[in-house]
């Protein structure tokens, strides 16, 4: 295990000041006897986070018990109906076939771990403002069941100061247990990709904060677990602020990728091109390609905790607004193209047939939350367009206001007005679609279809 410490213990002089950690932190490069002597480790929420980490601790050695409120999910859990890489699914199959490996939604398993690694979705309401119920109830069960010696650490994207005041402050206050003293208490930003074998847990870096330096050491040693490069910050905040940072940079980067996409149809250029061309620059460049908009469980989430909580201190953040704002309305844009387009070919969207394929939002996963087809979709209806889609990973989709559509199989064998390509999965067979009369490729990447449109 590789780590950035700080510069009087290290040969990377530059990376971490020395005055931001305690002199007395020290990560070793292989993880300490008391990492080695972990026992058993409880993860509570077993979703798109959880389930892989829960795997990777198993796969390490430890005891793994697993703790999800939902019935559902544990069901699927069970039945191995959950978005997993292949090798990954065969894991969780031995792995339930074992005795220390055990998932549930008894919390009195917290009690039990050496270890506690909170894993739970943090997601945004209608009005865009932080949904804290689910790690609200999380960390009030890991305080309830909390005991002296246990390691506690807070994964799930949170505003800044949430693991003092949903565990540190909790935890002194009703059970009498000093985070450094009695407990270690750190929090350690997710990253996980769903889906991309090429940034699985052990080749992703983490970055690890705990309330005090023997917080952070324990901490390190349990990540250490998780991946071969811990870097460790001066405290939870830092780490929380970190995580922050990396997708509010992203959803800026994102937001700029489809303007300039916007910029390019209007001067008859290629987005794609011009972006991998742009992307050839060693240095100073991050490659972002637009698409139809933004979904997922952290980027159209996790910078409206930065903004929700900036409001509160009344500090502006004008770039990162006008970023949300521009990712929010993307969808719009995709409806108003679809407009366009049909309107080209001498028809209005009332009464055309149009297919979305692929809803998910991104390729290779199931996963629909915050997907922008549903915006899409219901923006299309809303002109008078009979919309059906098509997506082999996705069988039915809940619409806005909760009518479920089903994903129509022999949609390729179907004549359609429109065809817009919302995602596209690995080894989908497309072929079909070349030979439909209007594409709008809102993907960019299907430029086989002789009728293709951009966005």
């Amino acid at each position: 295990m590789t780590s950035t410490i700080p510069h009087q213990l290290t040969s990377t002089p530059d990376l971490v000041s020395p005055d931001l950690v305690s002199p007395d932190l020290v990560i070793p490069a292989e993880p300490s006897p008391r990492a080695q002597g972990l026992r058993s480790v409880a993860v509570v929420g077993l979703g798109y986070v959880g389930l892989p980490t829960a795997l990777a601790l198993h796969r390490s050695g430890v005891a793994v018990r697993g703790v999800d409120v939902s019935r559902r999910r544990l069901e699927a859990v069970r039945g191995g109906q959950v978005d997993l890489l292949p090798d990954d699914l065969v894991e969780l199959h031995a792995a339930l076939g074992s005795d220390d490996f055990t998932v549930g939604d008894d919390p009195t398993a917290i009690a039990e771990a050496d270890a506690v690694i909170i894993c739970v979705p943090t997601p945004v309401d209608e009005h865009l403002s932080p949904d804290l119920a689910p790690l609200e109830g999380a960390c009030r069960a890991v305080v309830d069941w909390a005991h002296p010696g246990q390691l506690l650490v807070l994964t799930s994207t949170t505003y800044v100061g949430s693991t003092h005041d949903l565990l540190v402050a909790p935890l002194a206050a009703q059970r009498g247990l000093v985070a450094g003293r009695d407990v270690h208490v750190a929090f350690s930003p997710e990253r996980i990709d769903p889906g991309v074998a090429e940034h699985e847990q052990g080749r992703t870096p983490r970055v690890v904060g705990g309330t005090t330096a023997g917080c952070t050491q324990r901490a390190v040693d349990l990540v250490g677990r998780l991946t071969s490069s811990v870097h460790a910050v001066s405290s939870a905040e830092a780490a929380e602020m970190t995580k922050l940072y990396e997708n509010t940079f992203r959803a800026v980067v994102l937001a700029l990728a489809n303007e300039v996409a916007g910029i390019c149809r209007t001067l008859d250029l290629d987005a794609v091109e011009v972006t991998d061309a742009a992307a050839t620059k060693p240095y100073g460049f991050l490659a972002a390609y637009p698409g139809p908009g933004v979904g997922g469980h952290c980027i159209p989430c996790d910078p409206h905790y930065l903004l929700w909580q900036m409001r509160r201190h009344r500090t502006p953040t004008p770039l990162i607004e006008q970023a949300m704002t521009s990712i929010a309305h993307r969808p719009h844009e995709v409806v108003a193209r679809a407009v366009e387009v049909l309107s080209d070919q001498g028809r209005g969207l009332a009464g055309a047939r149009v297919l979305v394929v692929g809803v998910s939002y991104k390729p290779g996963v199931r996963d629909v939350r915050e997907t922008p087809a549903l915006e899409i979709i219901r923006g299309l209806e809303q002109r008078g367009a009979a919309v059906a889609f098509h997506d082999p990973l996705v069988p039915e989709l809940r619409l806005p206001g909760g009518r479920v559509l089903a994903s129509a199989a022999d949609a390729p064998q179907e004549p359609w007005d429109l065809v817009l390509l919302h995602t596209v999965h690995p080894g989908a067979d497309l072929s079909w679609v070349s030979q439909q009369p209007v594409v709008l490729d809102a993907t960019y990447r299907f430029a086989a279809a002789p009728q293709r449109h951009v966005v």
